[in-house]
């Protein structure tokens, strides 16, 4: 495999590392769904597939995806992190959008493929392979606005990346009013879910210097536009309880398993603003973003109303970098837990 420049960044070769999520490999794993059937995957070069101007997915929305990521472990093999429970959630999504669900075995296989076929691409820790498996419906059909497609393709993108986020506390805009997405869809990963917070999130930059929103409506908490959120206070961690209206992270249950290890209290129960406007003032406080890509951020500071709410003590989030560290060591096979 060619290592192209763009992968030099990622894994260090360069001083200007590529923006995260820009770099691809080569190959990638694709199967495609016809004739009311899975048709054998294959691995083809990543530039290789296109899509016509009616494709099913580009007008009516029908198309999920997945992100998890494989990670270089000390004896050099690359292994993905957690894949079933992602294989879990695209086919549940998949299942919701009535898209063609892929079995358990083709999906995972495809994965597998997708990372042997980009090992050498993958970079050393704190780097690794972002895997991106996608589900379009491809029916050729302008008319099909009340109709499901009937044909899709399954690609895994592979991507080498590195940080996610900038490495400092996060400024977070928290909004009461509206909502990241419809209820019965905040569960599902497709495209409409980002695309219906981006004017928001856009705004709170612009306007607060926010680098994300965190979505209450009616002052109950649920996720930002990208991930989940966690409460710190001392051997305490707090978390929305799961519902439809946002997304059941992989990450987040990997954090709430590492706490209940470490003796920690887990609550995931219904959190308000004003409880965490009011746990803020705490010197232990934290409050931290999570996800596959971000991992475990900190957010150093809250804008509730137009106010500034400086987190806990600034610049210190101990119990983050724990957890954090804790979880980086087990993806990368520096540690192993019993629920992996």
């Amino acid at each position: 495999m060619t290592l192209t420049r763009a992968a030099a960044d990622v894994t260090g070769d360069d001083p200007a590392p590529a923006k995260f999520g820009t770099v691809f490999g080569d190959r990638m794993a694709v199967a495609a769904y016809t004739d009311d059937e899975w048709q054998p995957m294959s691995v083809v070069a990543t530039d290789s597939i296109s899509f016509g101007p009616a494709t099913h997915a580009l007008h009516y929305a029908s198309a999920c995806f997945e992100g998890l990521k494989a990670h270089r472990h000390p004896d050099s093999t690359v292994r993905a992190f957690r894949a079933d429970r992602h294989v879990e959630r695209m086919r549940a999504s998949a299942e919701r959008l009535c898209l063609p669900v892929p079995s358990t075995e083709l999906l995972t296989a495809m994965i597998a493929e997708t990372i042997a076929a980009n090992a050498e691409v993958t970079p050393e820790p704190p780097g690794s392979l972002y895997l991106r498996p996608t589900l379009v419906g491809t029916d050729h059909d302008i008319g099909a606005a009340a109709s499901p497609s009937n044909s899709a393709l399954l690609y895994v993108l592979a991507s080498p990346v590195g940080e996610y986020l900038p490495p400092r506390q996060l400024r977070i805009l928290v909004e009461r009013d509206g909502a990241r997405t419809t209820p019965q869809f905040g569960v599902v990963k497709t495209g409409a879910n980002y695309a219906m917070a981006l004017g928001v999130i856009r705004e709170a930059r612009a306007r607060h210097g926010a680098d994300q929103v965190l979505f209450a409506p009616d002052g109950i908490i649920e996720e930002t536009g990208a991930a989940n959120v966690v409460f710190l206070d001392g051997q305490r961690i707090i978390t929305p309880a799961l519902t439809d209206a946002f997304l059941h992270g992989v990450t987040r249950d990997s954090l709430l398993r590492l706490a209940a290890d470490r003796g920690w209290a887990v609550e995931e129960r219904a959190v308000t603003v004003d409880e965490v406007v009011a746990l803020a003032a705490a010197p232990t406080a934290e409050v931290a973003l999570s996800g596959t890509a971000a991992v475990l951020a900190s957010v150093g500071e809250l804008v509730v109303d137009g106010q500034v709410v400086t987190v806990g003590t600034p610049g210190s989030s101990p119990r983050t970098d724990e957890l954090r560290a804790a979880l980086t060591d087990i993806q990368t096979g520096r540690a192993t837990a019993a629920w992996v």
